[in-house]
């Protein structure tokens, strides 16, 4: 059994187009293109390097009109390929940044070629080129617009166009997920000081800790009270008899010091009178 799969309208125009990714036709590239015909958003004569052949080809497949090639997007010629002055060249890879098909090799502040067999002549590298140092030489005398470029050149130029993308879509995604992880680590790096910070705070600054330290302080303040009316023969008399109400009252105190973390060295100086379990 043989599988068939039917190709969009879309599909079928961008078969059709030469593939230079030239984006004369005043879209970034022949595939966007190929959609605003099928959408019928653009013209089927905007591509100069198709040139009347290639509007032919589109209004066949479309059963529309053969009609002229609009030349406010540009004249059909013979095709050109990109060349370098290696003499000029600075290195600044502009150029490679602007080759759809990735035609042209070289790296920041090294010398810069063009691969001929891979350039569509599309003429993108020549505007960010800051030294002017690149030439757009006719390579197919008088021949011009399909004449001039055939299908298997179309489909690798798309191939390799197909990939660039990718790779440029693939190059963004691994920089945000590394602007991420950056991000991540930064955020991480931020908790751990505030954490370091806060655990080297004093304890004054401690709510729990400052409450702790002021019973502790009036605990203290009553034991030495305590111990100077001793001395004077003024302590309590009714240490022997104490009410079962009046010993809860005591427990329940002596319970939330200890919760607290509290001592009682009144309590550690009389064993007789030790914590009685809650």
């Amino acid at each position: 059994m043989t599988a068939t799969f039917s190709k969009t309208l879309a599909e079928r125009i961008e078969d059709l187009l030469p593939q230079t990714q030239c984006t004369k036709c005043g879209y970034p590239a022949c595939r966007p293109y190929a959609d605003a015909i099928a959408a019928g958003e653009a013209s089927y004569n905007r591509c100069p390097p198709g040139g009347a052949e290639g509007v032919a080809r589109l209004a066949a497949l479309l059963g529309a009109p053969d009609i002229p090639l609009d030349t406010t997007h540009g004249v059909e010629r013979a095709r050109p390929v990109a060349v370098i002055d290696e003499n000029v060249c600075i290195g600044c890879t502009l150029c490679m940044q602007a080759c759809p098909v990735d035609a042209i090799v070289g790296a920041a502040k090294q010398m810069h070629t063009v691969i001929a067999e891979l350039c569509t002549g599309c003429d993108l590298c020549v505007p960010p080129c800051p030294v002017d140092c690149i030439a757009m030489v006719p390579v197919t005398g008088d021949r011009t617009g399909w004449d001039a470029w055939s299908q298997e050149q179309a489909d690798a130029a798309r191939a390799r166009h197909d990939r660039r993308v990718a790779r440029l879509e693939r190059e963004r995604a691994e920089a945000q997920a590394r602007a991420s992880a950056r991000q991540a680590a930064r955020a991480a790096q931020t908790a751990q000081a505030t954490q370091a910070t806060h655990e080297a705070q004093p304890a004054s600054d401690d709510p729990e800790a400052k409450k702790r330290a002021i019973i502790q302080a009036a605990l203290e303040r009553a034991r030495k009270k305590k111990e100077e009316m001793a001395k004077l023969g003024a302590g309590p008399k009714n240490t022997a008899h104490v009410s079962a109400a009046v010993q809860a009252q005591i427990d329940e105190a002596e319970a939330r010091r200890r919760r607290l973390g509290i001592t009682d060295d009144a309590n550690a100086s009389h064993p007789d009178k030790g914590d009685k379990p809650a």
